[in-house]
């Protein structure tokens, strides 16, 4: 299976799921600047400037951060695809299993970007895992 069809098709779905809290904090961090730069204190053209730079760094970061999760969803895709073992997360025990080992060929499926297996109770979420 091409690893295009299985993130194909839900690319602003995936953003707004993986970056919204980012982009929640970011809007947050731009009304302090807001705030901050029209305080009587500050210098003319302050808010301009502050609104600028501020968004500037939060969309690099928030697109970096992007890139980079979307480019290693691609990589366990592909790896799970070829029988590779995946490493995922497990936030159902604290104390001990931390981690569960995903591969095909151990009754695992990849359906809507989350790894399922009639073994466990919950899916795994391919963005918190990656190939060992």
């Amino acid at each position: 299976m091409d690893v295009k069809i299985l993130l194909k098709g839900k690319s602003m779905y995936n953003f707004f799921y993986l970056e919204g809290a980012y982009l929640i904090l970011g809007t947050f961090i731009l009304f302090i600047t807001l705030f901050v730069t029209t305080r009587p204190f500050m210098s003319k053209g302050a808010v301009k400037k502050g609104l600028f730079w501020v968004s500037l760094v939060i969309f690099s970061m928030i697109t970096l951060h992007y890139m980079i999760t979307s480019s290693r969803m691609k990589e366990v895709a592909l790896a799970f695809e070829q029988d590779k073992v995946i490493i995922c997360e497990s936030r159902a025990t604290r104390k001990v299993a931390q981690t569960v080992l995903i591969q095909k060929s151990n009754e695992w499926l990849l359906k809507d970007n989350n790894f399922i297996s009639p073994n466990f109770n919950r899916p795994f979420f391919m963005a918190r895992c990656i190939v060992k």
